[in-house]
């Protein structure tokens, strides 16, 4: 299973995400992108990552052979996170045909409609819904994995 985490900005985000898949999903192929060196070097720190990658290029590849796409839901959002989230970027995460767990981030004048708990509440959330995919649980739309 490739799971491929995008995140930008501090890369404090991606870096969490990161650490709980490698724990909830501890044989999973995890690949760690950042949108800027900080992010990537933040994800490389949480020593976790079976491969990282800088930039826009790397998010456009990884996003072909990714079963699982995990960030902020700003990643498939164009000029998203303070114009750090290309177009290509975000017509590559959303047009992958990876199974996405996006995380509702109300920022850069971005609201998402219903989100009132905390990052913890959502990671572990996210988590939930990864180690459903992982295991076979997969969910009713998706095609993959």
């Amino acid at each position: 299973m490739k799971i491929l985490v995008i995140d930008g900005q501090g890369g404090r985000l991606g870096r969490k995400l990161v650490e709980s898949i490698r724990k909830a999903c501890p044989d999973a192929e995890i690949m760690a992108v950042g949108t800027n060196s900080m992010a990537t070097q933040a994800m490389m720190n949480a020593n976790c990552a079976n491969r990282l990658a800088t930039g826009e290029n790397a998010v456009i590849v990884v996003c072909r052979t990714a079963d699982i796409i995990v960030g902020p839901v700003g990643i498939a959002m164009a000029d998203a996170m303070m114009g750090e989230i290309s177009p290509a970027m975000a017509n590559a995460v959303a047009g992958s045909s990876a199974f996405r767990v996006l995380i509702p981030v109300n920022l850069c004048n971005t609201y998402v409609a219903g989100v009132k708990t905390g990052a913890a509440t959502m990671i572990d959330d996210a988590m939930a819904q990864i180690g459903q995919l992982v295991n076979g649980g997969g969910h009713e739309q998706s095609t993959r994995p």
